[in-house]
């Protein structure tokens, strides 16, 4: 990409590199620096970029990693801030923000090095006091965070995904420690256990264990109650959003802004019960019938968003994504099964994948009864599941959440499981 600068521009790519342009040299792209130079650009490090683009030194960068959880708890950490009256920017899964005006589509949940420089260039013009990313394990391995300085780090969970990169889960866990192997701050899920991290500045969060932020007493019947003990004294939580889950990133939200803030109790608390959620995450798409829709897409994501949601009678619609992981797809198919009366396997994003094939490979760690229904054809299994559907239970389709593109053999069509639903009940 390119950013313009005073008569001139910064590129992370030499095939763009002309004469005067600048080449900022990064672990990933050093092999072609001596080709930028051939072509009359001039090779900096990621430091000189940070000083061209003005990038303000005292921006507060917080960075949040983890399985499952990252997109729900940087969305909360962002917007309980702004409720605070702090200005800030979010980047991740669903795109880059700054100060609730969205600056970048959907893309990948951690961007390469220059594309965040070029977010935390506008957060700094728009006076922006903190940024909150979400940071992926391939971003870690990868390098695509190199030379940024994290204010704050957060560990959400670690559960089986991305095992078609890292091979196996000791590698993926020993990726994810290694963010947490220095000095900054950070916040980590004890009840977890997934990571190992540095103990100096460390805080901890947990439902089930003693720790720097946990709830005193609480409650998940429609929606989220509880009271928080905090190094700084107890915080009411009042939410609408649903699950045991969901109250983990709301403690994990608290606890950042109590770190980074230190309000008061009745001021944060006011804060973070206003974060209504994210959209394709736990989102209502319509009460009668209850349909949600949610992006869980590991058996650990699946299992917290249907054990969530077990006093109800279930129709779940799922899928797994192709070249991806395929150990995990008989478990997610055990998992829904579990807890959906009725489960219909169908495509997620099947990619270069055969559907059927990973239809297959899903419904071989199911019991095959009436109750186990095949359908790859998405639109199709979505109408049909909402068909089945009797007074009082509820329909959740999983594994896409507000994606609005369903990726076949390289090629990206639209797609989005709210319109469909919606489009479906208006008929």
């Amino acid at each position: 990409m390119k950013i313009s600068v005073e008569n001139s521009f910064i590129t992370d790519d030499s095939n763009e590199c002309e004469q005067g342009a600048y080449f900022v040299q990064t672990t990933a792209n050093a092999k072609f620096a001596e080709a930028a130079v051939k072509k009359g650009a001039k090779i900096i490090t990621l430091e000189e970029c940070k000083k061209l683009l003005k990038i303000d030194e005292n921006l507060k960068i917080v960075g949040i990693t983890g399985t499952n959880g990252k997109t729900t708890t940087a969305a909360a950490i962002y917007e309980t801030l702004r409720n605070l009256g702090k200005k800030c920017g979010l980047s991740g899964t669903r795109g880059a923000f700054i100060e609730g005006e969205q600056i970048d589509d959907k893309a990948l949940t951690t961007s390469a090095i220059l594309k965040t420089l070029s977010y935390l260039k506008v957060a700094s013009e728009q006076g922006c006091e903190y940024f909150v990313m979400e940071v992926s394990s391939h971003a870690i391995a990868q390098k695509r965070i190199e030379s940024l300085k994290f204010a704050l780090k957060i560990f959400t969970n670690l559960t089986q995904d991305h095992l078609d990169y890292h091979k196996s889960m000791e590698e993926y866990a020993r990726v994810k420690s290694s963010f947490f192997d220095d000095e900054s701050v950070k916040l980590i899920n004890i009840d977890d256990g997934g990571v190992k991290f540095n103990p100096k500045n460390a805080y901890t969060y947990a439902i089930k264990k003693p720790a720097s932020f946990a709830p005193i007493v609480y409650g998940l019947k429609d929606g989220i109650d509880a009271v928080i003990k905090t190094p700084n004294g107890d915080v009411e939580i009042d939410s609408s959003l649903q699950g045991e889950f969901n109250l983990y990133n709301l403690i994990a939200a608290l606890g950042a802004v109590c770190l980074l803030e230190r309000p008061e109790a009745a001021a944060l608390s006011k804060a973070i019960s206003k974060f209504k959620g994210v959209s394709g995450r736990m989102e209502v798409v319509s009460t009668d019938p209850l349909v949600i829709v949610d992006f869980a897409h590991t058996p650990d994501g699946i299992e917290k968003v249907l054990n969530s949601l077990r006093h109800l009678n279930l129709i779940a619609v799922f899928g797994a994504g192709g070249d991806r992981d395929r150990t995990k797809r008989p478990k997610m198919g055990a998992i829904a099964q579990k807890y959906a009366r009725i489960c219909i396997v169908t495509s997620d994003n099947p990619r270069s994948e055969e559907p059927e094939s990973i239809i297959d490979e899903i419904c071989a760690g199911m019991s095959q009864n009436e109750n186990l229904i095949r359908n790859a054809n998405r639109k199709e299994a979505i109408a049909l599941a909402i068909s089945k559907l009797e007074p009082g239970w509820a329909l959740v389709i999983l594994g896409k959440g507000d994606e609005p593109y369903q990726e076949i053999k390289g090629v990206k069509h639209p797609f989005s499981d709210k319109e469909v639903v919606l489009e479906i009940l208006s008929r």
